[in-house]
């Protein structure tokens, strides 16, 4: 196994495009929620993927639509991956393929909760590593367990649309064992495989002594996925019977102890107006706030991460929402916080902006109601419910802005901060902290 594109002493420029791809059983109220579609990213893919090359990036985080791929159980559609994956490698790009980005395929009717999904994505990784070892050796197994728990296990968004922590608990656990059968089945397919896990940031905050509890609580469950799927959940482990009393059996956390495996590179996405939370008092009980904490929060969450795992890792999201002008200080400012974090001998090798494109918020396949965990304004949550059109609910988060057409068509519109990416990834990557400024 090399790490390639990620070697010791080298700083990596990544893009990602958007992929969150669930397609919901029949069974669910939802409507499919398919990045790649909604923002025409399957119609354009040539040429967005030229736009990634264009910005000087050298790596690509890019979702490989398992729910479209994996037809039925052993039964695989490659074509449209074989064209995609294809094309980036003659680009030079260096692919960190997302396996599972919060959805699974209909034929899993409990999804992440289904008994046949450990077995099923393995199966699909195994698969997929072997059929494009040498053309991709990167691999996500699952991105973001936290947050794929919080909306498939603890609120009941996306399938298999269980509730409560005694929810949250079960999907977290099928997503573990998944996660660590998907590296059994990629080591084994391809030796060269390089497991980039990536994680939310979870941090949380209030002035109120009564939710400090709350809040202490929130930050210790950001670690367990990635502490489950390393087999760090002994009985000695924090939450070891918190889990328990939350519904997983004491001889499951010890499979997984069992099953522990190693991690190449920690992927940490963070975004400085989103990640960070501050809880307060509601009428309806706890709510959290999004606030913004710019670099600050950045640095605390690498730094935490380093300080946990003690791996190598990337930036693997960030970005802001805002004017040209937020997002192109936020390209600068965030990059120069990793330089300087690396400068000082944590071992960060990449940055990732995340998304290159504009994206369609995920309350569409919800009708438009909010289904984040933090409070969105209602006038924003009106004007998307009452929307004929993606406008509204477009965020407004790429180096390339997406704008809509009379057509319904989203044309593709580079930013200032696209520029600014340019200018900073044209530094060689070996570059001093001042000279990346």
């Amino acid at each position: 196994m090399t790490l390639g594109a990620f070697a010791p002493g080298t700083f990596t420029f990544v893009a990602g495009i958007e992929d969150t791809c669930v397609y919901p059983p029949a069974r669910f109220d939802m409507l499919p929620l398919d990045e790649h579609e909604l923002t025409g990213h399957d119609d354009a893919w040539r040429s967005d993927l030229d736009v990634v090359a264009s910005l000087g990036a050298t790596a690509l985080r890019y979702g490989v639509d398992w729910p479209r791929v994996h037809l039925a159980p052993g039964v695989f559609d490659w074509a449209v991956l074989d064209e995609r994956l294809s094309y980036a490698a003659s680009l030079g790009l260096t692919v960190i393929a997302d396996l599972v980005h919060y959805g699974t395929p209909t034929w899993l009717e409990d999804s992440f909760a289904d008994p046949a999904y450990p077995a099923a994505v393995a199966s699909f990784a195994g698969a997929f590593a072997a059929r494009y070892a040498g053309v991709v050796d990167h691999m996500t197994p699952l991105n973001e367990p936290i947050t794929t728990a919080s909306f498939a296990g603890l609120r009941g968004v996306w399938p298999p649309a269980l509730t409560g922590w005694d929810g949250w608990t079960r999907v977290v656990l099928g997503i573990a064992t998944g996660f660590q059968q998907t590296v059994a089945a990629v080591r084994s397919a391809n030796p060269d495989a390089v497991i980039v896990h990536v994680e939310a940031s979870s941090l949380y905050t209030t002035d109120s002594s009564a939710l400090a509890d709350e809040a202490d609580l929130l930050e210790a469950i950001g670690w367990i996925p990635t502490d489950l799927v390393t087999g760090r959940v002994t009985p000695d482990h924090p939450s070891h019977d918190w889990l328990v009393e939350h519904g997983a059996s004491r001889a499951a956390l010890a499979e997984l102890v069992d099953g522990a495996v190693t991690i190449d590179l920690l992927g940490v996405n963070y975004y400085p107006d989103l990640s960070p939370r501050r809880l307060v008092d509601g009428p309806d009980g706890t709510v959290q706030q999004a606030y913004d904490r710019w670099s600050d929060g950045l640095v605390e969450s690498l730094t935490r991460f380093a300080d946990r795992y003690g791996l190598p890792m990337i930036v693997t999201e960030t970005s802001i929402e805002g004017d040209d002008a937020v997002r192109e200080s936020w390209v600068r400012d965030s990059i120069a916080a990793v330089r300087t974090l690396a400068a000082a001998g944590v071992d960060v090798r990449g940055w990732t902006w995340w998304p290159v494109f504009d994206f369609v918020d995920w309350s569409y396949a919800s009708g438009g109601r909010n289904v984040e965990e933090f409070a969105v304004a209602p006038e924003l949550v009106a004007d998307r419910i009452a929307a004929g059109a993606k406008t509204p609910y477009l965020r407004r988060m790429g180096l390339v802005r997406l704008d809509e057409q009379p057509d319904g068509s989203l044309a593709r519109v580079p930013t200032g901060a696209a520029d600014v990416y340019r200018e900073l990834a044209a530094v060689r990557d070996t570059a001093p902290v001042d000279d990346a400024r």
